[in-house]
């Protein structure tokens, strides 16, 4: 599928009605500029969901969620963004550019096309004589007709050429055949024959339920390998996909989490025991593509693997993963080395319902096995801490990595500022470890009533509706006396999209610097996007910024002023020198003061914060 012109895409926003698209699933009621709702992505009774028609945005101060009317129908109907752009621009009648012609779409229809007529013949012969090997195995592991009709198994007939001659009685090209991945060219280069010969099949489809591949597993001893996959086509990206799609959809949504299983039979498992919610990947380890995926839908995952030695490897694998996406991750170990589908039978299906609902925290189930190797001494306990560490760093919320740092230090019995070292170098030494921003990402829902925050707010918002504020100069200041953070960083985007002219009738364009945001500072161009209350209804929106910029001078000298005297009380440090700096901050104070900001000072005297007013004076 080739790519969208970013016009397109634009025109697609501009020219949508978020409001229309979201009241079909939500009932919405206007409150002032937005539109309310009980948010469709978490259970709630009161409203938090807000859609802002105009900037074409929603957002749910419970759940986090938010986005364009792209993202909306991402979320919603489990699209991907290709598939929810041209949705929506089939709606609003807006033709989408095809960068390799109509003839691409029309191939693309084609793999689907052998993909179904190949599902059918492997359905149609596992009822046949020649599927009865196929239909044993099923017997054994506890299936009958009706379960191999749920989950669309099949048989690849133990032939060269079933699906090849199928498909040519369907018209569909040998080459089509190939591309989708169930031929193969003979080496002879005349003719092609079937990949899958004498296994049993299962559809892997995408989350439109569009087929894209098939798996297969071996029924004859000596069949190498176990399981065989069709490769990856233009249709098929193993990296991105999941077996389990998009029946799982519903589920995951009602359930709050993801269940992530190894292989075909252990996500069936789960659904058979009722826990519709269970993806497994097809043949591939675990990647950033499918974290993203499941971070779209989910802020819960829980890792089920075989309870082996290869099951715990695998569980710290999936969280090297998953953690830095911010997901947040629980384990379950299958007791006695089986498997999700033999514990089922073995057990029933409340036993497996409960081992997933009890499943404990993943880093502790870590922590856990790391220590049964040992802790006693200090190298066993170096070890124990260089093992689990890497995986601490990677966690993406700043608070929990410190939690998980300080639980692992308790565990093995070291100095917690001896753990938090080492996982700050792990995080160093880590190219794919989550880049945090500080304190203020980490806190921020814990900072929320602090004066800085507020008046940081204040000022993005400022910045995002009144970009004509911002000079050179200003913008300049700006990057001088902001803090170090998430909201710095989002004024000085802002400050850039407007000069770049990224603006349109409500401001700067806030989708045009998301891409260059991480998730929690999204979250918060979000939240001041879709907050519709008034800056200030006393002062114009030049005193306004006035009066920040003068609020964050004054919070700068204050700090200035600090360090300034902390350095005076060193014997060691150059006292005439440090005189002659504070005279000079001192002519810098008096200098802003003169200039009018003296509702600086009225802000600075806050006695909750530590600014110039309550700082000692520099005319002491």
């Amino acid at each position: 599928m080739s790519r969208i012109p970013e016009a397109t895409i634009q025109e697609i926003r501009s020219r949508a009605d978020i409001v229309g698209l979201v009241s079909r699933y939500v009932e919405l009621k206007q409150a002032g500029r937005n539109w309310k709702g009980l948010c469709p992505f978490h259970n709630e009774k009161t409203p938090s969901f807000n859609v802002n028609p105009d900037r074409q945005i929603f957002h749910c101060f419970g759940c986090q969620e938010g986005g364009d009317v792209v993202g909306f129908l991402m979320k919603h109907e489990g699209l991907t963004f290709p598939e929810a752009a041209r949705q929506l621009a089939g709606e609003l009648g807006i033709e989408i550019p095809e960068e390799h012609g109509a003839g691409d779409r029309g191939r693309t229809a084609k793999l689907f096309e052998a993909n179904d007529a190949a599902q059918d013949l492997y359905r149609e012969a596992l009822r046949e004589p020649e599927g009865k090997p196929a239909r044993d195995y099923l017997v054994s592991r506890g299936f009958d007709g009706k379960a191999a009709d749920r989950f669309g198994l099949g048989f690849a007939p133990d032939r060269w050429d079933a699906v090849a001659e199928r498909l040519r009685r369907k018209r569909i090209a040998g080459e089509i055949g190939a591309e989708a991945g169930l031929l193969a060219q003979r080496k002879s280069g005349s003719g092609h024959y079937d990949r899958l010969r004498g296994r049993l099949t299962f559809p892997i489809r995408d989350v439109r339920g569009r087929l894209i591949g098939f798996g297969g597993r071996a029924l004859a001893a000596d069949q190498e390998p176990k399981y065989l996959n069709t490769p990856e086509s233009p249709i098929f990206q193993k990296r991105q996909s999941f077996y389990g799609y998009p029946d799982a959809l519903e589920p995951i949504r009602r359930a709050g989490r993801v269940i992530l299983c190894e292989g075909y039979f252990d996500q069936i498992a789960f659904a058979r025991a009722g826990l519709g919610e269970a993806l497994a990947t097809c043949g591939t380890a675990l990647t950033p593509d499918h974290a993203s995926q499941l971070r779209r839908r989910t802020k819960e995952v829980v890792l089920v693997f075989d309870g082996d030695a290869a099951g715990q490897q695998a569980t710290e694998k999936a969280l090297a993963v998953l953690l830095p996406s911010g997901l947040r991750v629980r384990a379950a170990l299958i007791p006695g080395g089986g498997d999700p589908d033999d514990y089922l039978r073995a057990h029933g299906d409340d036993a497996l319902r409960r081992l997933v609902d009890e499943a404990p925290d993943a880093l502790e189930l870590v922590i856990r096995n790391a220590l049964r190797q040992g802790a006693s001494t200090p190298d066993q306990k170096a070890d124990a801490v260089a093992h689990v560490a890497p995986l601490i760093a990677r966690v993406a919320d700043a608070v929990s990595r410190d939690e998980y740092a300080r639980r692992l230090a308790m565990a093995v019995g070291a100095s917690e500022s001896a753990v938090a070292t080492i996982v700050r170098k792990a995080a160093r030494n880590d190219a794919q470890a989550p880049q945090v921003d500080g304190e203020d990402l980490g806190l921020a829902r814990g900072r929320r009533d602090v004066p800085e925050e507020r008046q940081l707010r204040a000022l993005a918002r400022l910045c995002l509706q009144r970009p004509e504020l911002i000079g050179d100069e200003t913008a300049l200041r700006l990057q001088d006396i902001l803090p170090e953070g998430a909201w710095k960083a989002i004024v000085l985007l802002l400050v850039e999209a407007a000069a770049d002219g990224l603006v349109g009738p409500g401001g700067v364009d806030a989708f045009a610097i998301e891409s260059r945001l991480d998730e929690e500072t999204t979250r918060r161009l979000r939240e001041i996007s879709i907050d519709d209350t008034p800056i200030d209804s006393e002062r114009t929106a030049d005193q306004v910024l006035d009066d920040l910029i003068g609020w964050f001078e004054g919070r700068r000298l204050a700090a200035r002023e600090r360090e300034l005297k902390r350095r005076m009380r060193d014997p060691g440090e150059d006292h005439e020198a440090l005189l002659a700096e504070r005279h000079a901050l001192l002519l810098e104070r008096r200098a802003r003061m003169g200039v009018g900001r003296a509702s600086a000072s009225r802000a600075a005297g806050d006695s909750r914060v530590d600014t110039v007013s309550t700082a000692p004076g520099l005319d002491s």
